[in-house]
């Protein structure tokens, strides 16, 4: 039997302009579904191990078509519970060149963030578990969101669980200091923390030198004490951070490290022309689990993290549709993009 990978979160009704268009410019709306913790428990699924998506959807038929997506990706879906209000929803418009992409969300009291603590049995859902997930996104929804997520965490632990967060601060959700102060107590559970160059900032107030986010130039020196301090504080076994370069909304490098607390491991430098960059993070997250899940040195961890993530931004929605083997062909060189025959 397969490795199982829990995650716990919000998964959303992802409506995105066609093309390129604007929204004051859209006649219609695709539909796709993602969230952070979902697009992880895919990922896994892909790569072989059980991925198994924890949540709650509304009892109504557009929780029926997302459960469905869920299912068509060989998630488990058997914790997640059903009720509340409604799903919530993000809009998308996709920048391109010098213009940015765009998210609106509409998610306020969504069944997630109303959710209580009795739809949710941790010791039975952790039962035969290897790892856990979560992101700073769901903590963000709601106080009920975050205590939720505080008693996974103690579950997992006590079921001998590893814990990893990508702390994915999210300004429209909450504050540096709300962020701060609910992540924190967070923390200490969690074994692999991922981030990129500008969580560690907005959400602890650690920041690298001599880097300039928006201007596109990064640092490693900067970043590798920025593990380091988070590795001080929190007593992590392990840091990855995502290192983006953005060029443009089109254009984009992209890289990482990862730190033990002894070494630090960068990745090769990929040169991405972007299809659709939303869900990128989460598809690291999901090389980087299945990766450690599976016993990779850490330089072949975060070489696949990278690569894995580097393909999912070629491919439309929130999802990183690829096998291992697309990711390990990347990993060797094989980038050209030449048609498979």
């Amino acid at each position: 039997m397969s490795k199982k990978v829990v995650t716990f979160g919000e998964i959303m009704l992802r409506l995105q302009t066609p093309g390129y268009k604007r929204f004051i410019q859209a006649q219609s709306l695709d539909v796709e579904y993602g969230g952070g913790e979902a697009n992880v428990a895919v990922s896994v699924a892909n790569y072989g191990l059980t991925g198994c998506f924890v949540s709650k959807l509304p009892a109504n038929p557009i929780g029926d078509a997302c459960l469905a997506q869920l299912r068509k990706h060989n998630v488990c879906t058997r914790h997640i519970a059903r009720g509340g209000e409604r799903l919530g929803i993000y809009f998308v418009e996709k920048g391109a060149s010098q213009r940015a992409s765009n998210v609106v969300y509409d998610r306020a009291h969504s069944a997630i963030a109303t959710a209580d603590a009795s739809d949710f049995n941790w010791k039975e859902i952790f039962d035969g578990a290897v790892w856990f997930h979560f992101t700073g996104i769901t903590p963000a929804l709601s106080d009920s969101s975050a205590a939720i997520c505080l008693e996974a965490c103690k579950a997992a632990k006590a079921a001998g669980v590893k814990v990893s967060c990508d702390l994915n601060f999210r300004k429209k959700l909450w504050t540096s200091e709300k962020a701060g102060q609910v992540m924190g107590e967070l923390m200490q559970y969690v074994d692999v923390l991922i981030a990129n160059e500008e969580d560690a900032e907005k959400v602890f107030g650690i920041k690298a030198d001599n880097t300039d986010v928006t201007g596109g130039q990064l640092n490693d020196e900067g970043y590798k004490e920025v593990c380091k301090k988070l590795v001080d504080r929190f007593g992590f076994e392990k840091v990855a951070i995502t290192l983006r370069e953005s060029i443009s909304a089109s254009v984009n490098d992209w890289a990482a490290l990862l730190y033990d607390g002894n070494e630090f491991y960068k990745s090769k430098k990929y040169h991405i022309n972007i299809v659709d960059r939303v869900g990128g993070g989460d598809s690291f997250g999901g090389g980087l689990i299945y990766s450690l899940v599976e016993g990779y040195s850490c330089q072949d961890a975060i070489e696949f993290a990278v690569a894995a993530s580097c393909l999912k931004h070629s491919i439309e929605g929130d999802m990183n549709l690829v096998s291992v083997d697309e990711v390990k062909n990347l990993m060797k060189g094989d980038g050209s993009g030449r048609v498979q025959r």
